[in-house]
């Protein structure tokens, strides 16, 4: 029986992680669990999991929580917590934090050289070199939980550095595919959110409908594949059944195909290198009508292209691209801004930075500071 501590557990991904964990109770144990404000659910998740510890990262809702439990736990708050929370006895810890909150926890969890199973991109996309110093220093092993990472961790097996020609990444379009800049300037937020494949938290709900998401996951597989960006390719696949592919230099290529369904990758993140029995139906290749790709639009979505060029330009550049584009997603979930002023905010933020190596974390904390400040001014003037 593995035990797990789940970071994020009131998420979209920490919910769909305590649904595997429900259908394979004999397999799994939950340890630890962690929260920011949402105490309601984590109560019923202690209520249900009894968890040995949590974490409340906001310490106003600590007493909330006290009086909805049925019995003690212990409940860790405060700027630490979470790293105190990585540091009980576990044999791995699912990342599945939302935005750059995520990459200190992932840090944490490397130094103890206890498996990740990662969901935060943002680790990656910002703290990418430090995490692969770390790993080589301290061991550990990451596991890839977003989908395509996971398909393409799948795919790579058992298969040869070298002989790999290329991954591609594959997209679903989002709720916009197929649309013009001048039929996206009164887009609301709800038809934003409106995913039309994946059920995703609000964040990368976002991210997919600017395509910003596929530019930070582009990123992220440059890291943990060890892969040059040129060797990195997206296409959109607007029936998401196949979830990544790899290229080999023969000429072949592996596609991984599933369900559309978050609970498949993470399920693998959790019991590998072993498989258990699928928590949804299976796939009906007989009801897949047709399998069809086309060639992203960064003409009408530049955050595809803003992101591949802070990645190509390394040092602090991804740091600065992901803090800018989170202000500016929230600015815009928040009703302060235009779809469209999205990638504006990141582009205008990406041209005024001065990049530094990252060497440490706090170089990396120094530059995404500047870019919030930077975006947060140009939010302020934008008109809507």
């Amino acid at each position: 029986m593995k035990e797990l501590i789940i970071l994020g557990s009131t998420g979209s991904i920490g919910r769909q992680t305590l649904d595997v964990v429900r259908k394979h109770q004999d397999a799994f144990k939950i340890i630890g669990l962690s929260a920011h404000q949402n105490v309601d659910l984590l109560a019923e998740q202690i209520n249900e999991f009894k968890p040995k510890a949590v974490v409340v990262s906001d310490r106003k809702y600590v007493q909330k929580l006290r009086n909805l439990l049925k019995k003690d736990v212990d409940i860790l708050d405060g700027k630490d917590a979470l790293t105190k929370l990585v540091l009980f006895d576990a044999d791995l810890v699912l990342n599945a934090l939302v935005g750059s909150a995520g990459l200190e926890s992932t840090i944490a969890v490397i130094k103890t050289g206890k498996t990740l199973a990662l969901a935060n991109k943002e680790s990656m996309v910002i703290g990418g070199e430090i995490i692969n110093r770390l790993l080589l220093k301290n061991g550990g092993v990451i596991i890839p939980v977003d989908s395509e990472h996971s398909a393409i961790c799948q795919c790579l097996l058992g298969e040869k550095t070298q002989e790999i020609n290329k991954v591609i990444l594959t997209a679903s379009g989002g709720p916009f595919r197929g649309k013009r800049s001048s039929e996206l300037r009164r887009v609301t937020v709800e038809e934003a959110l409106a995913h039309p494949k994946w059920n995703m938290g609000k964040k990368i709900s976002i991210d997919s409908a600017t395509l910003m998401n596929k530019g930070l996951e582009i990123i992220e597989a440059h890291y943990l594949f060890n892969l040059s960006y040129d060797d990195i390719e997206v296409v959109i696949h607007p029936q998401s059944v196949i979830h990544s592919m790899v290229e080999f230099v023969d000429g072949s290529i592996k596609a991984h195909m599933g369900p559309t369904d978050m609970r498949i990758p993470i399920q693998y993140a959790l019991s590998y290198p072993e498989r258990l029995p699928s928590p949804i139906p299976m796939l009906n290749l007989l009801t897949v009508d047709k399998l069809t790709f086309e060639e992203p639009d960064s003409v009408n979505f530049p955050c595809l292209r803003c992101a591949v060029e802070a990645g190509k330009k390394g040092k602090t550049y991804p740091a600065v691209l992901n803090a800018a584009n989170e202000e500016a997603v929230a600015a815009f979930l928040n009703g302060e801004i235009a779809f469209l002023t999205i990638p504006e905010v990141v582009d205008k933020v990406l041209s005024k930075h001065k990049p530094v190596e990252p060497v440490e974390l706090s170089v990396l904390k120094e530059a995404e500071s500047w870019a919030r400040n930077q975006a947060s001014e140009i939010i302020k003037t934008a008109r809507y």
